[in-house]
């Protein structure tokens, strides 16, 4: 899959690869791809949720060497859950 800007989260565990992935989408304009590398399973789980909390969109994974890379795209806006 086609992306715009990687995010290597390799080694880290949750919460970290959500932690960075939001810093790094922030800076993103609407519209572009960020892929995320990470090892820790709970990726799978963590970052779709985060992405329906947020506005984003998950794209996806597709496995990647000994990670699994996740690709998001980037929302309009960033909501506030509650």
């Amino acid at each position: 899959m086609e992306f715009d800007t990687d995010l290597d989260c390799e080694g880290l565990l949750c919460p970290l690869p959500v932690l960075r992935a939001r810093k790094r989408l922030l800076g993103l304009p609407a519209g572009q791809v960020l892929r995320v590398r990470a090892t820790d399973r709970m990726a799978a789980v963590d970052l779709p949720h985060f992405c329906g909390q947020t506005g984003h969109v998950y794209l996806g994974s597709e496995p990647l060497g000994a990670a699994t890379a996740h690709f998001i795209k980037v929302g309009q806006i960033e909501k506030t859950p509650g």
